[in-house]
């Protein structure tokens, strides 16, 4: 039976998390880090958060180290693991939960708006996906995320699921692309979840409407997220090339 490094507590591995100062990265790494991961936060506007996301790690006995890293620029990325590699000797799992997200009607999209999410969200994912199939160990775990709204098509969203619609094709084809080396990947796709990125520009009314939307009457949690990122990146060997819905139950 083969062995997997997750099977062995005393074998430190090591999780890079992108967008890990807030919201789901931030309970993603959090996580991990409970999991007895050496964690890398990244970032890319929030230092004074992600100062905070690793001193909450620490105060809770992780290890934890924060790196700027902008997904869409090349030499960032690549520079992220090699603090991975420096700090901790190795990568064994990558959540990319960096994203952007803007809301608005086809018919009266900003291009510019819609470049912006192309970038984070789809070159982003391209440029760590690209750095992950190079470094993570035989054994690892690579997720990605996506949105609930790919399957929902919720008016105003069409841009935003454009662009994670591309971040599920990515994950199932590195999979593939990944045979022979024990390294799992997977996409989450969460549905409604409290987040300041979620409830940016929301009334209460919205709010309460989406939180309908799901058979246990209320919006996901961070926290909810990081479960299914957990079960992902450890025990669960044999799911793979998957898209994981992570939503309460919507249709």
């Amino acid at each position: 039976m083969t062995e997997h490094p997750y099977e062995h507590p005393h074998a430190r591995r090591t999780a890079i998390v992108t967008g890990g100062s807030r919201g789901i990265g931030r309970a993603v790494a959090r996580r991990l880090a409970a999991d007895g991961l050496a964690v890398v936060v990244g970032y890319v506007g929030g230092e004074a958060a992600a100062a905070d996301a690793v001193a909450e790690i620490t105060a809770d006995g992780g290890t934890a180290v924060a790196a700027r890293a902008d997904v869409g620029d090349e030499a960032d990325v690549a520079a992220l693991f090699d603090t991975a590699e420096e700090a901790f000797g190795g990568v064994d799992v990558v959540a990319h939960a960096a994203g952007v997200m803007v809301l608005s009607p086809v018919a009266e999209i900003d291009m510019d708006d819609l470049d912006r999410m192309h970038r984070t969200n789809i070159r982003g994912t391209f440029l760590v996906a690209r750095e992950a199939a190079r470094r993570v160990r035989n054994g690892g775990a690579v997720l990605t995320f996506s949105t609930t709204v790919t399957k929902t098509a919720l008016p105003g969203y069409a841009g935003y699921a454009a662009s994670k619609g591309a971040v599920e094709a990515i994950g199932l084809i590195l999979a593939r692309e990944l045979r022979g080396r024990d390294i799992t990947v997977n996409t989450v796709a969460p549905g409604p979840t409290a987040t300041d990125l979620f409830l940016d520009g929301k009334d209460q009314a919205t709010v309460n409407r989406l939180a309908g939307l799901n058979p246990m009457n209320r919006l996901g949690t961070p926290g909810d997220i990081a479960e299914v990122v957990s079960f992902l990146a450890g025990p669960g060997r044999w799911i793979n090339g998957q898209t994981v819905y992570a939503n309460g139950g919507m249709a």
